[in-house]
């Protein structure tokens, strides 16, 4: 989230629209701003129940006007996904209420249960969690919804890229030739289409780091139907930015190794995974600050388009 947090408020008919989605003689105590978000505002509620307890919920609300008139259909496709989470052994906040039109709050907005859990960005055991998330993405494409979500969207264009100041410009170029072309054919399977860190909850048990577990999977907004190789390539290379170009390729392997599967052949695989680099490029600023901003003062913009260079120029150079 951007500073906007420290002086934001819940609007009074957002708030009356969440007391209408309460419990009998339960009312809502408490509201933290949740910071990580960059397409909407989140917010914890902390809800005093009848008996004296309290509970958690979260409100996801979209008050940038860019992403308003986008928040229709992000909010129905994440409505759905969590209705169809509930069923499955995947762990997903359950939905309490959705208004994707603003038709009661003042904003389009999502109420959701609450997990426990937290983000873990930094490096410490980060060899631990990758083999976490390749399972835990290998369960989600599992799933064989009755009915399917939407085939996926790619929006970055050939035209769209922005290369990195003092990036390899043979080697983007190159990489930018590759989504030039179709799309290679491709088998579909469910997918989550924003599956990285910062979507994924863990318990970690203090000073034992590698004895962490996920509690849940969150941001289910995306969802979508297309290949198993584009949730791949997305958390490969957010977590090349987070912790090191190797951590991509890395988090690849563990994938195949959990008995997830990917493209038939090399340069199918690398299509998919320069096409979601490339995307990248497009969001680095805005990538950056929110990991700041979480904690990794380390991780600024010009580091994270370092980052991005090493990890496109490698994914070419691997090629060939």
């Amino acid at each position: 989230m951007t500073d906007r947090h420290e002086a934001a408020t819940i609007s009074p008919s957002t708030l009356a629209w969440v007391n209408r989605h309460l419990e009998p003689g339960e009312r809502i105590v408490a509201a933290e701003a949740l910071r990580g978000g960059i397409t909407a505002d989140m917010w914890r509620l902390t809800v005093g129940t009848r008996d004296g307890a309290t509970r958690d919920l979260v409100l996801r609300t979209f008050v940038d006007p860019y992403y308003v008139a986008r928040a229709e259909d992000s909010l129905s496709r994440e409505a759905d996904a969590l209705t169809l989470l509930a069923a499955t052994g995947v762990q997903a906040p359950q939905l309490v209420a959705v208004d994707p039109t603003a038709a009661q709050c003042a904003y389009p907005s999502l109420l959701m249960t609450h997990l426990a859990g937290r983000t873990v960005l930094d490096d410490e055991a980060v060899e631990t969690r990758v083999l976490l998330l390749a399972r835990q993405l290998v369960a989600i494409h599992a799933l064989r919804p009755a009915d399917r979500p939407r085939t996926y969207v790619a929006l970055t264009t050939a035209d769209t890229v922005v290369v990195p100041r003092g990036a390899d410009a043979t080697a983007w170029a190159a990489a930018i030739d590759v989504i030039r072309n179709p799309a290679p054919p491709w088998e579909g399977c469910f997918l989550h289409r924003d599956f990285q860190p910062g979507n994924v909850l863990f318990d970690v048990p203090p000073s034992r780091p590698a004895d962490a577990r996920i509690t849940g999977v969150v941001d289910w907004a995306a969802a979508s139907w297309g290949p198993a190789d584009l949730d791949v390539a997305h958390c490969a290379v957010t977590l090349a930015l987070l912790h090191g170009p190797a951590w991509g390729q890395r988090f690849a392997e563990a994938y195949e190794e959990a008995d997830g599967v990917l493209a038939a052949t090399a340069s199918e695989r690398l299509y998919w995974r320069v096409r979601d680099a490339l995307a990248s490029s497009e969001e680095v600023r805005q990538v950056a600050r929110a990991w700041r901003e979480a904690g990794r003062t380390d991780l600024t913009t010009r580091a994270v388009e370092e980052r991005l260079d090493a990890y496109v120029t490698g994914l070419m150079e691997a090629q060939g």
